[in-house]
C-alpha cells in the first residue's frame, strides 16, 4: 500500500498533513465529485474512529464529497488539522462538537439508547478563534467522563474475569485515545479494548463463536460469523465489537457530571458563534440500514419536544437521511419548517464500514440539505473572518435578512465562494 497513504494516520499530526500534501502532489486522477452529497459528522480519533482528521478529510474526497465536517465528542482537539487537510483538498469544511446534555423535561427516554432525560445535541460551525475556548471548556466534561470510564473498566472486568479476562482503563483503553491530547474517551473505546482482550484469547475462530453465543448470551448473525471468522478482514475488531455493542447495560453507568444542562449548553454554543442542533434519532422499527434493533425513541412525543426545544433556544436540527424512513424524514422536516429550525444532514461517521457519501441527498427532496451545508460552511468562514456578529444567526444577519431560507441561501453562496478562493 502507498506509505503516504498509511501515513495518513501516523503518529503526529505534522506527520498525517506531510504524507496529505505529499500524495495530493503525486494524484493523477482526481475523484469523480458528487456536488449533491455532504457530511457534517465524521468522526475521528479525537474521539472513536479509525481515522486520523487527515485521514477523514481524504476519505470524504476519495468519496467525492465536495464539503466535509468533523464531529468528535466533547473535543474540539482535531479540528485545526481537520481543517488544514481540507485546505489540502480544496474541500469545503465545518467543524463542531457533539455532547450528551441534561433534559430533564419529563419525556424519559429522548436520542440516547442508554439513558433517559438527556439528549445528544452538537454545536456546528465553530469559527476559528471560538475552537479552543470551547474545547477548553469543554476539558470538566472529558475529565469526568475519563473517570467514569474508569468506573465502567472495573464492571466489564467484573463479569469477564471469571474467564480471565480483565480491562484495566490506563492500560489497557487510554492508549487507545488521544485523551493526552484533548481528545475523549467513549465507551466504543472500552469495547474496542476488550475485543483486542478477546482476539488475544480466542482468535478468529469458531471457539470465539461460541464465546460469543453461548457463554455471553448474544446474537450473532451468519454474516457477522463469516467475518469473525474470516483471517483476511481488516475491519475484524469493529465487527466484534458491534457484536459486544449489543449488550452493555451491565457495566453502563449514568453519566451525570460529565454532561452539561441542556440550556446552558446552547446558550455557551452561541456565545462562541456555534449553531447549536439537536440530534434526531427517531423510531427504529424495521432498520433501515440493518444495523439498529428495534426500539423507541422520540417519535411518540416528537411536537412536544420540538416546542421545547424551540424554547431552550436550539438553532438547529440534524438529522441523518440514510438512518430512518421517508415517513419519518417527512415528518421531522414539517417540524424543522413550522419552528425554523435550520436543518443539518451528517451522516455518522465512526466505522471502516460506514461510507462518507450519501446517496440518500441525491433525492431531489433532499436538496435543501446541500444548500444548508454551504450555508453552515459561509457561517464558519465569514465568523472567522469578520467575527461572530456576521454569523447567521447573528443580530445583525438576522436584521438585515429576517427570512431563514433567504438567509440560509445568501449564506450558501458565502461558502461556496470562500472554497472558490
Amino acid at each position: 500500500m502507498n506509505s503516504d497513504f498509511e501515513n495518513l494516520n501516523a503518529c503526529s499530526k505534522n506527520e498525517r498533513l506531510s504524507a496529505l500534501q505529499s500524495l495530493i502532489n503525486k494524484e493523477t486522477e482526481k475523484p469523480v465529485f458528487r456536488d449533491n452529497d455532504a457530511n457534517n459528522h465524521i468522526h475521528t480519533i479525537y474521539s472513536f474512529s479509525p481515522y486520523s482528521p487527515t485521514k477523514a478529510a481524504y476519505m470524504a474526497y476519495s468519496a467525492g464529497l465536495t464539503s466535509a465536517g468533523i464531529m468528535d465528542h466533547d473535543s474540539l482537539s482535531g479540528a485545526e488539522e481537520f481543517k488544514a487537510a481540507a485546505k489540502i483538498l480544496g474541500l469545503g469544511y465545518t467543524c463542531g462538537v457533539e455532547v450528551r446534555a441534561k433534559f430533564k423535561k419529563g419525556f424519559g427516554k429522548i436520542n440516547h439508547p442508554d439513558q433517559p432525560d438527556c439528549v445528544y445535541m452538537s454545536a456546528h460551525g465553530v469559527p476559528a478563534q471560538s475552537i479552543k475556548p470551547l474545547n477548553d471548556y469543554l476539558a470538566f466534561y472529558r475529565k469526568k467522563r475519563y473517570e467514569r470510564d474508569a468506573k465502567m473498566c472495573e464492571l466489564i472486568t467484573e463479569k469477564y474475569g471469571k474467564f480471565g479476562i480483565t480491562l484495566d482503563f490506563k492500560k489497557d483503553v487510554y492508549p487507545l485515545s488521544c485523551a493526552a491530547e484533548g481528545g475523549s474517551i467513549t465507551e466504543r473505546h472500552l469495547l474496542y479494548a476488550l475485543s483486542k482482550k478477546l482476539a488475544d484469547r480466542f482468535g478468529r475462530t469458531d471457539e470465539l463463536l461460541n464465546f460469543l453465543t453461548d457463554d455471553l448470551k448474544l446474537s450473532v448473525s451468519d454474516k457477522i460469523k463469516g467475518y469473525l471468522t474470516d483471517d483476511a478482514n481488516p475491519h475484524f475488531l469493529y465487527d466484534l465489537l458491534g457484536v459486544l455493542k449489543a449488550d452493555t447495560k451491565f457495566f453502563y453507568i449514568n453519566a451525570d457530571e460529565e454532561m452539561p444542562d441542556c440550556a446552558e449548553f446552547v446558550k455557551i454554543a452561541k456565545s462562541y458563534g456555534a449553531i447549536p442542533a439537536y440530534a434526531y434519532l427517531g423510531d427504529v422499527g424495521d432498520s433501515v440500514t440493518g444495523d439498529k434493533k428495534a426500539q423507541k425513541f422520540e417519535d411518540d412525543f416528537l411536537p412536544e419536544l420540538m416546542e421545547e426545544l424551540k424554547k431552550t433556544g436550539f438553532l438547529a436540527v440534524a438529522y441523518m437521511p440514510t438512518r430512518n424512513t421517508k415517513a419519518q424524514l417527512d415528518r421531522i422536516i414539517g417540524f424543522c419548517r413550522e419552528y425554523e429550525f435550520f436543518q443539518i444532514s451528517g451522516e455518522d461517521v465512526n466505522s471502516p464500514r460506514q461510507k462518507f457519501a450519501c446517496a440518500a441527498l441525491a433525492n431531489p427532496e433532499y436538496s435543501h440539505l446541500i444548500t444548508s451545508t454551504w450555508a453552515l460552511i459561509g457561517h464558519e468562514a465569514i465568523s472567522s473572518e469578520k467575527g461572530l456578529d456576521y454569523g447567521m444567526f447573528s443580530g445583525k444577519s438576522v436584521k438585515e435578512t429576517p427570512d431563514l431560507y433567504e438567509r440560509i441561501k445568501k449564506f450558501a453562496e458565502i461558502g461556496r465562494n470562500t472554497v472558490k478562493k
